[in-house]
Parts: C-alpha cells; structure tokens; sequence
C-alpha cells in the first residue's frame, strides 16, 4: 500500500523540526518524501491512497521500551503493595497457573491499548511458550516489538530452549516487525554464573540469527529497588558496595545492546559504568511510583550522556499501556523532585518516548523519526478538541494536554492499523470478550488450588 498524508503538522523529530501543511510520502512501508503540502502533492500523483490530516499531528509512533505486554490478563488483580510482596505473595503465585492461552490472550489485550494511544512499537519481556506467546499476538496485530523470554536460575534448562526456539521462530520475522531478545529477570534472580552464560548465549544466537542490522538485544530489570544490592547479597553471599551496575559490568554483561529498565537506585559509579557501555536505560514512572520504588535520576542520567528511554511496564503495575500518560508524568516529577521547571522539557520527553526509545532497542535505523529512508510508524493525534486548543507549541501540547485517545490513526510498517479509531487487524471486542473468559478460568484454577 502507498500512502499520501497532507495537510497536517509533522513533527519530525529531528533536530525539532516541525513542518506545518506538511506531507509524507510512503511506499512499500518505507517514508520517501517529506516536505510542505503544495509541493508534495504537485510532485506526486495517482496512486497513492490520500489521508487528508487537515487539523491533525502526526508524530513517529511512540515506542513503550519496557512492557510484560501479557500482564495486562492480572491488571488490578493485586495493588497498593510493595515490590517484593507483590511480587512473591501475589503475582509468581497467580503467574504459576497461566497458560500459553492466558500469555497470548492477554497481550493481544495490550496490543490493542498501545494501537490506540499510538504506540507503535513494545519491547515486551515474559515467560515464553513456542505455540501460544506474545511474538504472535504482536505480529497478529501488526505491532512492532522485541520480544524477550525472561530466565531466572531455577529453570536454567527451560530458558534455554526457550530462548532457541524465540530466536529461532521469531527473530526478524513477521516482514521485520518481530525481533527478540535474552532477558535475565534481575541481578538478585540470576546467579553470576547463570548472568554470564546468558551473555554468551545471546552471542551465540546473534551469530546464528541475528545480524548487525537487526541484533538480538539484551533487556533486564536493573536498581528497581534500594535494596537491591541487599537483595544480592543475600541471594548469592556477594557485596555489592559500588552499584548494581558495576556488579553487573564485573561479570562483563554490558555493552551498547543492553537495555536497562527501571534504574532507580543507581550510584554515581553506575552511571559512570553505563555511559562507558554505552548502557540505555528504560524509565517508568507511573509503575516506580505506583509500587513506591523510587524515583529514577533521569536528569543526572542525560548529564553524563546516557540514552535514556521510556516504559510503562506491565498493565498490572502501572495500570495502563498509556504512553501519553507516561510522558505527562516524567515531565511533570522530575520537575517537581529538583525543583526546577526547566529539567525535563517537553522536547525532551517526546523524544525519549520515539527517538531515543527506537536508539535504546538499537532501532534508530529504521524507526523513531520521520525521515526519508525509515519505515513508516506513524501516529496521527486529532488536535481538533476544546483541551488542545488553542494552539502556541505542539511539543507542549503533545506532552502536558494531549491523551491516549486523541490518537485517530496509526500506522505501522506503512499498513494502517488504526483508522478514525477502528483497529483493522483486530476486532477490540472479541479480545475483551477473551480477555474476560481468560480471567475467569485464571481465578477457577486460583481458587481450586487453595
């Protein structure tokens, strides 16, 4: 499908550049133009199908670095808790009795609700299964995405063939939309031997199925906590007294395809460490305040020149897949912590949500800026609503005013996956009604356990 989309504002994302009564040329899922309206459309004629975005934005598709997209099947299932207990009192136990079913039903879910806020691009990490998983509901949808199997030193066998058959089946695939990634949980889950196997086994199926264009990546929860460096100790009898990410850059597991979510409690050293590595880090606001871990420092990070990226984390700890929601409140915390209205701009944040995020999943190449040459991920938002109005700077509205559903059409690999707010991959509907289903016989079994 060729598309022609004029008349509305493009924001590049490049260099800040905002191209008003602009147009964008699409071809075989690749942008080959860019420019004002009256040229583009004097420039190209028949065939090409026309969205006329008269009173729209269009923005790269935003692109969510850190989601368990499966979770949405537990959202408000367990809240207002601390991290561990949450964890091992309430979800691990629930988590046991999943299905392939439930992971595949479940981030069909998300899919749907990152489609319509926009989001064109997950990097998901869960338990993996070879027929039913979250690859599938991805591809399934047209979403672009990573998808990682997360592994943990008590299932060692496991993962391993798990992550062969990820890399195997899914790397790279879907027309390109699909790749993967090795996920170690965390430091304090996975023992330093275990880390560091792990580190040679992404080397291993990078060789055979990855390449220096589309790499397998390497995607873990790292200083969610404060006592995390306890945590370690405790689990493994090491001491951890310069930072968690010095600990890791000791086993030798860090280098520029390295994703790091979360980094709330992070040592000068760390950050020293990940500025070396070419570390990038993935920061989720709403889920750190939700679970009261903390709050990351995100503008001490950009100080020493580390990519840093943005997530939602799962819909069952934030509760939403909502990116225009994360985005309002990266923003408005790290102003309100330093006191200082000027950390954080909005400028800033948007790109930390498309081109810095598309940079942290070693993507760039392709995606997170509308340019001539990169595939077509799009976000048309509807500015024509009494909350956007009226309008002085589109990178304030996007940021502070702008909602999930303001979003009218999406675009992924130059197909229209969302038109005037009507998914055409998926039907909303039935997803919800399997979602309902899922959830029902997820709490028989619950129950029947007890």
């Amino acid at each position: 499908m060729n598309l022609l989309i004029h008349g509305g504002t493009i924001v590049t994302m490049r260099e800040d550049k905002i191209i008003r009564d602009g147009a964008i040329v699409i071809e075989n899922g690749t942008i080959v133009d860019v420019g004002k309206s009256e040229e583009i459309l004097q420039k190209y004629g028949s065939g090409y199908e026309k969205i006329n975005a008269k009173g729209r934005v269009v923005v790269p598709g935003l692109v969510n670095t850190h989601q368990h997209a499966a979770m949405s099947l537990l959202r408000g299932y367990a809240d207002d808790l601390p991290l561990q207990e949450w964890l091992e009192k309430w979800i691990w136990p629930i988590e046991g009795l999943m299905t392939a079913e439930d992971i595949y039903v479940g981030s069909l879910l998300t899919t749907v609700e990152s489609i319509m806020g926009g989001t064109t691009t997950i990097n998901t990490m869960y338990h993996y299964m070879p027929r039913e998983n979250e690859a599938k509901a991805l591809a399934e949808a047209g979403v672009r995405g990573v998808v990682g199997h997360v592994c943990f030193s008590w299932r060692k066998d496991e993962d391993r063939r798990a992550l062969e058959d990820l890399a195997k089946n899914w790397h790279d695939k879907a027309g390109g939309l699909i790749r993967v990634s090795v996920d170690p949980h965390a430091p304090y889950t996975v023992d330093p031997e275990y880390m560091k196997e792990l580190k040679i086994l992404c080397g291993e199926l990078n060789r055979k199925y990855g390449s220096e264009k589309a790499p397998i990546i390497w995607h873990m929860h790292v200083a969610e906590t404060f006592d995390e460096a306890d945590k370690i100790r405790k689990a493994f009898n090491i001491d951890v007294r310069g930072g968690v990410m010095e600990y890791l850059d000791s086993l030798g597991v860090l280098n520029e395809y390295v994703i790091a979510a979360h980094c709330v409690a992070l040592t000068d050293r760390d950050m020293a460490v990940m500025k070396a590595r070419g570390v990038k880090a993935s920061h989720n606001p709403v889920s750190n305040l939700k679970l009261a871990s903390g709050i990351s420092p995100v503008p001490k990070m950009l100080e020493h020149g580390i990519t840093v990226s943005l997530g939602t984390d799962s819909p069952c700890s934030n509760n939403a897949a909502d990116m225009f929601e994360v985005m309002k409140v990266a923003a408005l915390l790290h102003k309100g912590v330093n006191r200082n209205p000027t950390v954080l701009s909005a400028q800033q944040v948007l790109k930390m949500a498309t081109l810095d995020g598309a940079r942290a999943l070693c993507w760039d190449n392709e995606i997170g800026s509308i340019e001539v040459g990169k595939r077509a991920d799009l976000a048309i938002i509807n500015f024509e609503k009494p909350h956007l109005c009226p309008l002085y700077n589109e990178f304030s509205h996007l940021v502070y005013a702008a909602k999930s559903s303001d979003v009218e059409t999406v675009i992924i690999n130059g197909k229209i996956v969302m038109e005037n707010r009507r998914l055409t991959t998926l039907d909303v509907y039935k997803v919800m009604e399997m979602v309902e289903k899922a959830k029902n016989r997820l709490l028989e079994r619950l129950q029947a356990q007890r």
